[in-house]
């Protein structure tokens, strides 16, 4: 209470202060609303860079004009490794030149080394040649192809037709030389 026994009223600054705030973020939501799209089906397959087993650069643009099974995994990743003979088979059963199945790990860049979140690494090359496993790896240590394809973890794979566009999108194992999944890149193949 003031002097002359009148109560004194809250400060509305704290108010202004959170609608202030409140209006900034809307409009700068709105103003970069194009640079916040989703990576769904339906979608272009954003661009990215990895690195290939021997070392050389390379880019998801050069494999344009074919239909890619795009699967994000790791080593250390327990589910990554049980869907990955899946994966294997497939790239047998579909015997087509224009079909790549093609698995990016996200392992950091030394065996045994941890990434950003602790978690070891595996010898990629090393895991690919003890299984057998035929079709193209990539390597991506920094993991910008998690953050380029918006993924929520790994596994995480993208079907992806000839014309760039994702057709499909799975995050978690499955079996992917399941006849649902031959039929569609059979049908993307032919398309």
């Amino acid at each position: 209470m003031t002097e002359n026994n009148t109560p004194r009223r809250p400060s509305r600054l704290p108010y202004v202060a959170a609608l202030l705030l409140m209006g900034i973020v809307v409009v700068a939501a709105w103003v970069g609303r194009g640079n916040y799209s989703a990576v769904l089906a339906g979608s272009p397959a954003p661009e990215f860079t990895a690195m290939s087993l021997d070392g050389r650069p390379v880019a998801l643009s050069e494999l344009d004009g074919k239909v890619v099974l795009l699967n994000v995994w790791a080593t250390w990743c327990p589910p990554c490794r049980f869907e990955m003979p899946s994966m294997q088979r497939l790239q047998e059963s579909i015997d087509d030149d224009d079909f790549v199945v093609l698995a990016v790990s996200v392992d950091a860049a030394e065996p045994g080394q941890p990434d950003a979140f602790g978690r070891v690494a595996g010898d990629v090359p090393e895991y690919i040649a003890e299984n057998g496993y035929t079709f193209t790896v990539w390597h991506d240590p920094p993991g910008t192809i998690q953050r380029t394809y918006q993924t929520t973890g790994v596994p995480e794979s993208f079907l992806i037709g000839r014309n760039g566009v994702i057709y499909k999108k799975v995050a978690g194992p499955t079996e992917w030389d399941s006849p649902e999944y031959q039929e569609m890149i059979r049908r993307l193949l032919d398309s």
